[in-house]
């Protein structure tokens, strides 16, 4: 049986996206606050306001980032564990997971942020364009192979 990898640019091409899931995931667990700045500039208040309004928000929203950053955290593991195991890209199957998870992941992702005007919403188009980048890579290698 004559399995095919990845073309390897698109293995590293979605392990550097899956590392990327890993790492925002673990940030959305440990590290990031409940309300960034542009999160009240998109609600229009102010966090004075906000804690008067909703005094348990900021525990709650602890909780939900932790839960988001779980599930980020297994997507980039999935990721890199596709990357590394499944055979070439041209193949249907592995092309139709690869584009779901990224439609569902860093798409979404790169798509609300601009939708919210976010200020890291330029920065976070980058794995999305990844994303694109891994999955066009071995249409673009075989016609020019063929």
């Amino acid at each position: 049986m004559n399995i095919r990898k990845l073309h390897p640019i698109s293995m590293w091409t979605f392990l550097a996206c899956g590392m990327w899931l890993i790492a925002l995931g673990l940030y959305f667990m440990f590290l990031r606050p409940p309300l960034l700045p542009e999160d009240l500039r998109y609600i229009g208040t102010s966090p004075g306001e906000m804690q008067s309004a909703m005094p348990g928000l900021e525990c709650w929203l602890h909780r939900v980032f932790t839960v988001l950053g779980g599930f980020m955290t297994g997507a980039g593991v999935l990721t890199v564990f596709v990357a590394r195991n499944a055979s070439a890209v041209r193949e249907r199957r592995t092309r139709s997971v690869l584009v779901l998870a990224g439609i569902f992941t860093v798409g979404t992702m790169s798509l609300t942020n601009l939708q919210i005007d976010s200020d890291f919403k330029w920065l976070l188009l980058v794995p999305s364009l990844l994303w694109f980048i891994g999955l066009v890579i071995p249409s673009v290698v075989s016609m020019s192979d063929g």
